[in-house]
């Protein structure tokens, strides 16, 4: 009986590492990696390329479903006040624009590492993330905000009704804590 792969075919662990078979033998499967390392496995434990591929195009067309039914795009306990969280909202993203789309990739690749999704992370784009981060409760996204910048949600949501210093002022320790952040020059 013939195996379902050929020697010098690419083939996928369950984790997604790639290999090249070897040979096939009584339904073992011996390969090595791109890094030279020998292994085997049982036939029905490794995925062809084009079914792996087309198992992972499925993954993105979902993705922006997942991401918008997960956990973290549900409204927090304890509640927020939603007009202060439409408000902190606003002022935030006034006062450092593009915060917003930087949680909205940081709660992305959160979902996807709890999903064991890891491997779409660079498929993710910025837009999509917005789009699912958008369409989530003023609640929920106050909260993932203060989550990226490590601050409880009462206080963040509290300190928008407040002059713009104090949330300047968090937004300071915000980027201290984030050199990297890209986002809008701040005003």
């Amino acid at each position: 009986m013939a195996g379902k792969f050929k020697r010098g075919a690419v083939v996928y662990d369950k984790q997604g590492r790639d290999y090249t078979v070897e040979s096939i033998d009584g339904g073992m499967v011996y390969c090595v990696s791109d890094s030279g390392v020998e292994t085997e496995f049982p036939e029905a434990a490794l995925t062809g390329e084009a079914e792996w591929n087309a198992r992972n195009t499925g993954k993105r067309e979902r993705l922006l479903d997942r991401l918008k039914a997960s956990r973290l795009y549900a409204p927090p306990t304890p509640k927020l006040d939603r007009a202060a969280s439409e408000q902190v909202l606003v002022k935030i993203e006034k006062l450092l624009p593009g915060i917003q789309t930087h949680a909205a990739v940081a709660t992305a690749r959160r979902v996807l590492a709890e999903t064991g999704d890891q491997d779409l992370a660079d498929e993710v784009t910025a837009a999509k993330c917005r789009e699912a981060f958008d369409a989530a409760p003023p609640e929920a996204r106050a909260n993932l905000l203060a989550f990226v910048m490590g601050q409880p949600p009462a206080v963040l949501v509290g300190a928008g009704r407040l002059g713009d210093n104090l949330m300047r002022a968090m937004l300071d320790k915000f980027l201290e804590a984030n050199p990297d952040f890209r986002g809008g020059a701040r005003r």
